[in-house]
């Protein structure tokens, strides 16, 4: 299938919040399939890129996931501790340097050859957020420190290791409802990695 390029003319942008990061209002004119033009308006979040890692150990069968709070799972019901893979936005640095730093921080697992595995588009309808998906495999003996994030950042991130069934199982009995971490651990298990 042959990539298509839209047809859009801006018409005008108006910032709504520029607090944690940008929220915009949009006015834009789309070309639609039968060449008319329609006017149209969205709110679009841009929070910039991310980058996130499955760490697996094949010998072991075991997967490093991290569990955290998160305030907008909370408000949304949830118990607001999500069970997710270690993840960061990538700050100005380039997706490869982001998440290997990340997953130090937030595992203590310090990562030296990791495999890109395809990048996503997490909740195109308001969302700018492009994520790129890797996987590492891990050796005990490259836990360099204790993880847990950067406490001045809010972050107080447990670790956690796990077979990669029970995981699996946890994402049937909705203990893990992270859309990154899901599809990383579904990744893993249909490549046969583990």
């Amino acid at each position: 299938m042959q990539s298509k390029h839209a047809e859009v003319r801006i018409i005008n942008s108006q910032i709504l919040s520029d607090d944690w990061y940008t929220l915009k209002k949009y006015t834009f004119a789309l070309q639609r399939q039968n060449g008319d033009w329609q006017q149209q308006n969205r709110e679009v979040y841009d929070r910039g890129n991310g980058a996130t890692i499955l760490l697996y150990n094949r010998q072991r069968r075991t997967v490093i996931l991290t569990r955290q709070f998160r305030f907008p799972v909370y408000v949304n019901g949830h118990n607001g501790l999500l069970i997710e893979t270690a993840a960061g936005l990538l700050d100005n640095m380039d997706p490869e340097s982001r998440i290997k730093a990340e997953a130090e921080e937030e595992t203590g697992f310090h990562v030296s050859h990791l495999e890109k595995v395809f990048e996503a588009y997490m909740s195109p309808g308001s969302v700018t957020e492009k994520l790129y998906f890797y996987i590492a495999e891990y050796q005990a003996d490259d836990r360099t420190g204790a993880g847990g994030g950067i406490e001045a950042e809010g972050e107080d991130i447990e670790v956690l290791e796990m077979t990669l069934d029970e995981a699996l199982a946890a994402i049937e009995s909705g203990l893990i409802v992270d859309g990154k971490t899901i599809m990383l651990l579904y990744h893993v298990a249909l490549k046969g990695l583990l």
